[in-house]
């Protein structure tokens, strides 16, 4: 372990050598996912034979188990028999099952075991990854370290993306990308093995699970959060799911076929190349801002990105050029949101509940996945005219989430005015 043990450039961050361990792994786990996060809903759709509605419900299913995933993941990190480390462990090795299943799935049952799986390896693997981010840093530390987590997630994903997309234009073989992703799996649980140490310390106010679940959700702080939460997740869910498949299937470009697999590999290869390098600038101004600000910013850019997609799919030329415009834009509005989201869970949270805390701000990623895949794709199933109108409906609804941050900012100064902190 001496290498990571080394000072990094002075342009890093000066962080505990198990953050960067961690996001090493979290990058190797991205390479996989990135495989298959953009090309699931085209190959369920277009050579399986499911419906865009089925496919969006297929993913959308996850959200249940990840619901519960959440909620064990939340308790078992703050337990002193799981703790963090075991619940990683566990998430892994879930999600590695996931994978092979959606390799072989070939029907919309199997498709759905899949994705609940998946769900709930995910639901395990959040409340604890982001514990042990905040259990090794302190104050504006903590937003860097985010950062670099997001930023390895990132890397990961562009690179799975780029090799996807290639082996899907040589070979067309869709299935194989499921199998790398569990590849993936096992090496992450590999590199928590072996590298991971427990960071969980119990201490005199360790609750009992209920108590401590109870006392989080009486917290009104974090409540508001979670509203504003759940529409930032169902915007991110779109990106990830409906995004892909209009891409492919609603844009009249040349012949009157959408993109190709490998215009909208590079597409997201962009985006994710841009959140790459925006990632550290980014936070760093940002943190001059409290995390209510930031976050306010960042619903504007996605009321912009979504105005964009609305302007591509409708403009007469120049397809791409508005998409590349788009996904720049959307490249934005997710480094901005995530550190701070994470930033801001971490300061409400009593040190002996973060795992609770970062399950119930994990929980509103269920919610938003669990809207989002089914709702984009009951547009996707409409006429023309409501699959076009609905980028621009998500971007008149960043009025309401920023007003909802507005009342987060003034709820938070009153009462206490040191957690709004920069």
């Amino acid at each position: 372990m001496k290498f990571f043990r080394k000072p990094t450039p002075s342009w890093l961050p000066q962080l505990n050598s198990q953050v960067w361990i961690l996001a090493a792994g979290r990058f190797l786990s991205g390479v996989g996912t990135g495989f298959t996060l953009f090309y699931a809903p085209i190959f369920f759709v277009n050579q399986v034979g499911l419906s865009a509605t089925q496919v969006g419900i297929g993913l959308g299913s996850a959200s249940i188990s990840g619901v519960l995933g959440r909620i064990l993941g939340g308790s078992f990190a703050d337990s002193q028999f799981w703790g963090r480390r075991r619940t990683l462990l566990l998430s892994a090795a879930v999600s590695a099952v996931a994978s092979l299943v959606l390799a072989i799935s070939n029907d919309f049952y199997i498709f759905v075991v899949g994705n609940l799986l998946m769900g709930m390896g995910m639901g395990l693997y959040w409340p604890a990854t982001e514990s042990v981010v905040a259990d090794l840093t302190q104050g504006e530390q903590r937003n860097e370290a985010y950062a670099i987590t997001r930023l390895a997630d990132n890397l990961g994903l562009g690179i799975g993306i780029v090799l996807g997309g290639v082996l899907i234009g040589t070979t067309g073989a869709y299935r194989e990308l499921f199998v790398i992703d569990a590849i993936s799996f096992v090496v992450f649980f590999g590199v928590i093995y072996v590298a991971i140490a427990e960071t969980y310390k119990p201490g005199e106010q360790e609750q009992q699970a209920l108590s401590s679940w109870t006392s989080a959700l009486r917290d009104r702080r974090l409540l508001i959060f979670c509203l504003v939460n759940i529409i930032f997740t169902t915007y991110i869910s779109q990106t990830q799911s409906t995004m892909p498949l209009y891409f492919s299937n609603f844009l009249l470009v040349g012949s009157g076929k959408g993109f190709s697999p490998t215009t909208i590999s590079a597409l997201f290869t962009w985006h994710l190349a841009l959140a790459i390098i925006l990632q550290l600038p980014v936070v760093r101004i940002f943190r001059r801002l409290s995390h209510p600000y930031a976050l306010c910013i960042s619903a504007l850019f996605w009321g912009l990105g979504f105005s964009l997609i609305w302007f591509t799919g409708v403009a007469a030329s120049n397809q791409l050029l508005w998409a590349i415009l788009a996904m720049g834009v959307f490249a934005i509005a997710v480094v901005s949101y995530t550190p701070s989201a994470s930033s801001l869970i971490t300061v409400l949270a009593p040190e002996s509940q973060r795992g609770v805390y970062f399950s119930i701000n994990s929980l509103c990623w269920a919610i938003g996945y669990f809207i989002g895949p089914p709702l984009g794709g009951w547009a996707l199933d409409q006429p023309p005219v409501v699959a076009h109108g609905f980028w621009l409906g998500l971007a008149l609804s960043i009025a309401i989430t920023v007003a909802i941050l507005q009342y987060l900012n003034r709820v938070l100064n009153t009462k206490n005015p040191e957690v709004n902190a920069k």
